[in-house]
């Protein structure tokens, strides 16, 4: 059975390196972690026994083995957690992970290690509502995600919805459940944002069987 956990501010900084990282972690599964140094690219690590690849450079973990602890940080950057029958992933993935293609694949890492039906969970992130983006950026994951991903902030101006972006990345490789927590971080004080607070602190997704 797949546990998965998205903290906020009451289980504390999960930054990689910041002081006290390690008791918190503990704190939520006392076991060994593979945490990443999240680069906004696609790289998906492979598990294969816990802790393995903890502080590597990627975006995505996936793993079939009992007690291997996953895990990604974000600030407003959309953490998705993957569960697949004995198979669980984690991603992050903001604007250039999108583009890039982290949610595919770590989706195709999942399948290669015997997944059964993926089920998906968005945690919070960024909406649409408050988050302005550049009209070249936006056009070229529009080209990628559809015109889903289209979104005007509070004040009207173009914004990017991430929500959106990752449900149809997901959609695209045959992943159709996913459930979205729909907390915006920037609007939330319940969780850190740098877009909207400059925070350098950072909440995770966490997943484990």
């Amino acid at each position: 059975m797949a546990s998965v956990v998205f903290t906020d501010r009451s289980h504390g900084d999960l930054a990689a390196g910041s002081v006290g990282v390690d008791d918190r972690r503990r704190a939520i599964v006392d076991a060994p972690w593979t945490w990443l140094r999240q680069v906004h690219g696609a790289r998906v690590v492979v598990v294969e026994r816990p802790g393995q690849h903890a502080g590597e450079e990627a975006d995505a973990a996936v793993t079939a083995v009992p007690g291997a602890v996953l895990s990604v940080q974000v600030a407003d950057c959309a953490p998705v957690a993957l569960v697949g029958g004995p198979v669980v992933g984690v991603a992050h993935a903001g604007w250039r992970g999108l583009l890039a293609g982290v949610l595919p694949a770590t989706v195709d890492a999942m399948r290669a290690l015997g997944a059964g039906p993926i089920a998906a969970t968005l945690g919070p992130c960024i909406r649409g509502g408050c988050y302005e983006f550049g009209d070249d950026d936006l056009e070229a994951l529009a080209a990628v995600l559809g015109d889903g991903v289209r979104a005007v902030t509070s004040a009207g101006a173009p914004a990017l919805d991430v929500a959106a972006g990752v449900r149809a990345a997901l959609a695209a490789v045959g992943v159709d459940d996913l459930v979205d927590l729909g907390t915006c971080t920037a609007c939330s004080p319940a969780h850190w944002s740098h877009r909207a607070g400059g925070d350098a602190a950072r909440q995770a997704v966490v997943a484990w069987t």
